[in-house]
């Protein structure tokens, strides 16, 4: 399982994950990937399937995920609604829950989330407190007194207490976890790979798509 518990599959997740992609150009069934929410949520556009990504900034998984979500996003179809949503399972999280809200906020977060990740994972930097998290949103041209608003204002408060209630009513254990249209949650444990996550996540949102069509 991933963080925030013991991550007992870390070793062999890394490994499945660096193998190559043609291992897993065969033919896949999502069966067994994924589990159902036993009380669906609501999204955040019902015109379109929505894929949320719940991580945390300071995760290895989840930093290992990006470049998978990262090209996923360049050749999603647009009936697919792509959000993101922190994760915040112990009070030392919250700094990083409030540096993405506080990114949104701004409208710089294209600028900042995957520096962020390279600011952690690759620079090794802490990004423990406001004034951490203020030093690297300067680099990135965001003026400290905007920021410091921003980090204190209800609409990041709001994010924060937002992200915290989700989690629960998605049932999340650990991360990297996708929730598709508000109904399934993908993990890499469940998955066995960060490849079959986007292949389980492909499946049901094609799912859900027909299922939208067939409504209409």
């Amino acid at each position: 399982m991933m963080l925030p518990r013991r991550t007992v599959l870390a070793g062999a997740l890394s490994a499945i994950a660096v193998r190559p992609l043609a291992a897993y150009a065969q033919a896949f069934s999502a069966a067994g990937h994924y589990e159902t929410l036993s009380d669906p949520q609501p999204t955040s556009d019902p015109d379109r399937v929505e894929v949320l990504e719940v991580f945390w900034y300071g995760c290895p998984h989840c930093n290992r995920f990006q470049p998978y979500i990262e090209a996923w996003q360049k050749t999603k179809p647009d009936y697919v609604a792509y959000v993101r949503m922190p994760a915040i399972f112990r009070k030392s999280w919250e700094v990083h829950a409030r540096a993405y809200y506080t990114a949104l906020a701004l409208g710089v977060l294209e600028k900042t989330h995957a520096a962020m990740f390279a600011a952690i994972h690759a620079q090794r930097r802490p990004m423990r407190n406001a004034d951490d998290v203020g030093r690297f949103f300067a680099e990135h041209g965001v003026d400290p007194t905007a920021f410091r608003k921003a980090w204190e204002s209800f609409a990041v408060d709001s994010g924060i207490r937002r992200s915290k209630v989700m989690q629960e009513r998605y049932g999340i254990r650990g991360v990297p976890t996708v929730i598709v249209n508000g109904k399934y949650r993908v993990s890499g444990s469940l998955a066995g790979s960060y490849p079959n996550m986007i292949k389980v996540m492909d499946t049901l949102v094609d799912k859900e798509h027909k299922f939208m069509l067939e409504k209409a």
